[in-house]
């Protein structure tokens, strides 16, 4: 835990310096369309693209500022059943990153990858699984967090613990240790059979990392694991499967938001680095208007918060005193509209904003 504090120490001083920038008007008013980038589906035929990261440097198979891409389905597009991840460059080249084995050993049920992706500097990529054996909602087990090395081995899991249908990520790097947000929405939601329950959680995990080793023995390891919000409305879907917490996005003041999607709002965990005590459901930043069903989520770098829409296949950018300051409607190239926009992450230097499109199978740009 020492590892923890001396780095605890030197994000407040960086979150209260970026706090103290000025804060732009809009970052998505510059943008006029969106375009496809490449598909998505893998030589497997995988589908349902969710989980979006941009590479951060290069190493291993990995290529600065490629994009991966995971994806929730197999070819027969049943949910829960998808194992591989993409790697796509800017230009829209695909190669196939990660082919994970469905019966991975020590993750509950199996693989079927979520929006819940991140990839460290280090080369560590870190993705959620949340599986059924039939993409049906009562065949779906609690999964896990699979490590993959920076060549798209999986070297170990996380599994247990308050890991439970881990559906969305973000991660705090800071090179020897990162933090890791992790939305889960199977608390007793099976078990209600379609009816809400407000047991969803975000659990914050603090890992110790090394950049030398790419087998099990140098793989992330888990410092600590701390609840840091609960009471999320959650509950299965026959189309969406499960719908609860998904995009979560840190921001400059040390507020983890969160796209609260059954409850229609974004939700604010304040002090969610440094925090040891549950914050409930959080507080409301915003809800309604504009929103409809909210679920991917990214901080853009102005300190705003960007949600796209379950329900209209609209981007919203939000300020985190809660004003809707923009609208980008339309962007799901597909026009699926409801339920096709999943992950986002900013294009480096802030010129875009990739996200994903299950109506098309698509990565798609903002610019």
């Amino acid at each position: 835990m020492r590892a923890f504090f001396r780095v605890a120490v030197w994000v407040c001083v960086c979150l209260t310096a970026a706090a103290a920038a000025t804060a732009q008007p809009t970052f998505t008013g510059k943008f006029k369309s969106p375009s496809i980038v490449s598909s998505t589906v893998p030589s497997n035929g995988d589908e349902n693209p969710y989980g979006v990261a941009v590479v951060p440097r290069s190493t291993g198979a990995l290529k600065q500022n490629d994009i991966l891409v995971s994806n929730f389905n197999n070819s027969g597009n049943l949910q829960g059943t998808g194992t591989t991840i993409d790697e796509i460059s800017p230009d829209g080249k695909l190669t196939l990153f990660a082919a994970i084995p469905k019966d991975l050993d020590d993750c509950p049920g199996g693989v079927g990858l979520t929006t819940a992706l991140v990839v460290l500097r280090a080369g560590w990529v870190i993705v959620g699984s949340l599986p059924t054996t039939d993409g049906m909602a009562d065949t779906i087990n609690a999964g896990c967090l699979i490590v993959l090395n920076r060549w798209g081995k999986p070297v170990k899991t996380f599994a247990g613990d308050g890991i439970n249908g881990p559906w969305d990520m973000t991660a705090l790097d800071l090179g020897n240790a990162a933090v890791l947000f992790v939305t889960n929405v199977l608390n007793q939601t099976v078990a209600a059979g379609g009816s809400v329950v407000n047991h969803g959680t975000v659990l914050r995990i603090v890992l110790a990392l090394r950049d030398d080793e790419d087998e099990e023995e140098g793989a992330p390891r888990i410092l600590a694991r701390t609840v840091i919000a609960s009471r999320f409305s959650e509950r299965t879907d026959p189309n969406a499967l499960v719908i609860g917490p998904t995009g979560v996005g840190l921001g400059l003041n040390g507020t983890l938001y969160v796209a609260d999607s059954a409850a229609n709002r974004i939700a604010a965990i304040p002090d969610a680095f440094f925090r040891f005590s549950d914050a409930g459901e959080g507080n409301t930043v915003t809800v309604g208007n504009n929103l409809n069903g909210p679920l991917g989520l990214a901080i853009a770098p102005n300190g705003n918060i960007l949600t796209v829409n379950s329900g209209d296949g609209n981007l919203v950018e939000t300020t985190p005193g809660g004003t809707q300051v923009a609208v980008v409607k339309n962007i799901d190239i597909s026009g699926a509209g409801a339920g096709s926009l999943f992950g986002l992450a900013l294009a480096p230097g802030g010129h875009g904003v990739y996200f994903v499109d299950d109506g098309n199978n698509t990565l798609d740009l903002l610019h």
